[in-house]
């Protein structure tokens, strides 16, 4: 089971609308896909469509061990796609697990439980990081980095790498950057261009090569409870979605291939 952390500390990146249209496009190969909504705001169950109402399971559960993860998973609109919703409750987590023995374990004794169960999961991480983006990044093969192609996201890129040395030194070594994802890019902004040439220069060939556009329809696709692959297949932002997954298989850690049960 590949498990991968969507994460950057800095909010309004991305984040979100990744972990949603890149599971979508693994989910429309045949993948088994989840996503854990480990952000307090939610955003990523609202927009595959879990109201807040419906929402009596939670990674809250999970993290203080009231429930397995196969149990708080609940199924999307999206064929062989699911998720662990988020509820408010996540927002006090960080306190609770204080007290806690092997608190920033949580989630990875969970998901240790149910290798089975699904092939790719993809955990889309608060704008911070604390105690919960720590349980994502322990529990995670490898870390898939949105990034606005802005001024002030190279600061915060550079302090998400210090974080990833000290995570691998102390709690988990095998974690590996997946890759940097650059997003909201606008061909008609000079800086634009002038980010993506200098995140390039710094890191390299970790940098995906499809870059994600503004666009209007991934921003309205979560009002309607829809990943902007089945709202809009055809717009900008969901074909570079595509072609994003297509780059993300291809440096997964093991190819991830639907499980099959012996008979």
């Amino acid at each position: 089971m590949n498990v991968i952390a969507v994460a950057n500390q800095k909010g309004g990146v991305g984040k979100t609308t990744t972990a949603i249209n890149v599971g979508t496009a693994l989910a429309a190969t045949g993948q088994r896909v989840l996503i854990i909504d480990l952000d307090p705001q939610g955003n990523a169950s609202t927009g595959l469509g879990i109201n807040r109402a419906d929402r009596e399971k939670s990674t809250y559960d999970i993290l203080l061990g009231e429930m397995s993860v196969t149990e708080a998973a609940v199924a999307t609109c999206v064929p062989k796609l699911d998720i662990v919703p988020a509820t408010s409750d996540l927002s006090g987590a960080e306190i609770e697990l204080v007290e806690y023995e092997e608190r920033t374990h949580r989630l990875n004794r969970a998901l240790s439980r149910c290798e089975e169960r699904w092939d790719v999961v993809l955990i889309d991480c608060p704008p911070s990081l604390g105690l919960l983006t720590l349980n994502a990044m322990v529990a995670a093969n490898s870390l898939l980095v949105p990034l606005q192609c802005e001024f002030f996201a190279l600061e915060g890129l550079s302090q998400l790498l210090g974080t990833v040395e000290r995570i691998r030194e102390r709690f988990n070594p095998g974690l590996t950057i997946l890759g940097v994802a650059l997003t909201m890019y606008d061909r008609r902004n000079r800086l634009t261009d002038q980010v993506s040439n200098d995140v390039r220069a710094v890191l390299g060939r970790v940098v995906f090569e499809t870059v994600i556009p503004r666009n209007v329809r991934l921003s309205e696709a979560p009002s309607h409870g829809l990943p902007a692959l089945i709202y809009d297949y055809r717009c900008s932002g969901s074909e570079a979605y595509i072609a994003l997954a297509r780059e993300l298989i291809g440096r997964l850690p093991t190819p991830a291939t639907p499980y099959t049960k012996a008979a």
